[in-house]
């Protein structure tokens, strides 16, 4: 899923950047004087005029305006839902348990989870991270290295019991687990 993503990202971010340099650098080729010092080969400025393109005959037509304003603005929108679900700056906004007045900052949570994960027996270290999705849900992701030679059978158990745990704790939040186990490598050292 995570490499998916990545791939996804970076072509939108390959794709916008080229439209930005194709259209820019056609306004810049056509705005300016610098259509005079075009090569023979390239067309001018005033031959795109007829092609598929026609601006000054696509204003005239009724659907023209709005059309254009309401695939700039849908574009926009999306655009701006895509940069907002994929930033997560700043310090993230305190959890409100069911306790009165109380809250529980998100990476104080993570922290007591991956301590907590980290005294399984087998486990070699874990690292835990919160995020507050939207309303009274929570996306937790926990990463667990287990010790040579210890079967993640074993340890399963323990963890989703220290995982369901963690969820009735943030209570009357939802927490949706993300379990990710890693097995430490059998190192052996090496001598020059």
């Amino acid at each position: 899923m995570w490499r998916a993503r990545a791939v996804v990202n970076r072509c939108v971010l390959a794709g916008s950047g080229l439209a930005v340099l194709a259209v820019g650098g056609w306004l810049t080729l056509t705005g300016t004087g610098a259509g005079r010092r075009l090569p023979s080969w390239w067309p001018a400025p005033g031959a795109v005029d007829r092609g598929l393109l026609d601006v000054a005959r696509q204003r005239g037509a009724g659907w023209w305006t709005p059309v254009t304003v309401g695939a700039a603005v849908v574009l926009t929108a999306l655009l701006a839902h895509w940069f907002r679900t994929r930033i997560r700056g700043g310090p993230s906004r305190p959890l409100s348990p069911a306790a009165p007045e109380c809250t529980v900052r998100p990476q104080a949570l993570a922290e007591a989870l991956a301590l907590r994960a980290a005294t399984v027996p087998g486990v070699a270290r874990s690292r835990a991270r919160v995020l507050p999705g939207t309303r009274l849900r929570l996306e937790v992701r926990l990463r667990v290295w287990l010790r040579p030679g210890v079967s993640p059978r074993a340890v399963l158990p323990a963890l989703c019991a220290v995982t369901a745990e963690a969820g009735e704790s943030a209570a009357p939040y939802t927490a949706h687990t993300r379990l990710r186990l890693s097995a430490v490598s059998h190192r052996v050292p090496r001598v020059r």
